[in-house]
């Protein structure tokens, strides 16, 4: 127990300057740690109250979002919080984002594709919605060695997850029918710009269709 919290459990029936004295705690050092209670009790009851809504947000989508996803998805529904304390509040209640390694060759390039710009030329940031998106393909464990694959579009303005596909190949389908989902979250994707790396799905005839 926290010997400034024994000494307030117990002052009435032995005082505080004996308290203070017995358990080596400096008179002012508890008058202080008194003053700051109500704050720290506030502080308390905020975490546990945005604990809550990242737990609401973590359940959403089945455990797999980490700190920069939640605080995304926080953001967009007008929670003013920066990623510092969701991160924080996210070890302090034991909520822990799906951490996927990749271990599996998911960029395969295409040796016949024309080469095209790169239009963000490193700039991954975006100052309005749906004008710069990203997208990848990584895979998921699912036990006795097997796994999925999948893709993902991320608008680089909110860092939000707006399309995705999974499949058990890496066919182009699974990058179309990620890019298909976020068209239909966002209405259009018209004058968008896309983000990805050179692997063979990205850099296919369909896929630029």
């Amino acid at each position: 127990m926290n010997r400034c919290q024994f000494i307030e459990d117990y002052h009435r029936a032995w005082g505080v300057k004996r308290l203070c004295a017995v358990l080596e705690v400096a008179r002012s050092s508890f008058y202080k740690w008194r003053a700051g209670r109500e704050a720290r009790a506030a502080r308390e009851r905020a975490d546990a109250a945005l604990a809550e809504r990242i737990r609401a947000v973590h359940a959403e989508w089945d455990g797999a979002y980490g700190r920069p996803r939640i605080t995304a998805e926080l953001r967009d529904d007008g929670e003013l919080v920066n990623h510092k304390r969701v991160g924080r509040v996210m070890r302090k209640f034991g909520i822990a984002g799906l951490r996927l390694r990749k271990r599996q060759v998911t960029t395969v390039p295409e040796p016949s594709a024309t080469p095209v710009p790169d239009l963000f030329r490193r700039d991954f940031t975006a100052s309005v919605p749906n004008t710069k998106y990203v997208g990848d393909i990584t895979y998921l464990p699912v036990g006795d060695g097997e796994f999925l694959y999948l893709a993902t579009v991320i608008d680089c303005f909110s860092r939000r997850l707006v399309g995705w596909s999974i499949a058990d190949h890496m066919r182009t389908s699974l990058v179309t029918d990620a890019l298909r989902a976020a068209e239909h979250t966002r209405g259009s994707l018209a004058g968008a710009v896309f983000h990805s790396d050179h692997g063979a799905q990205y850099t296919s005839r369909q896929f630029a269709d």
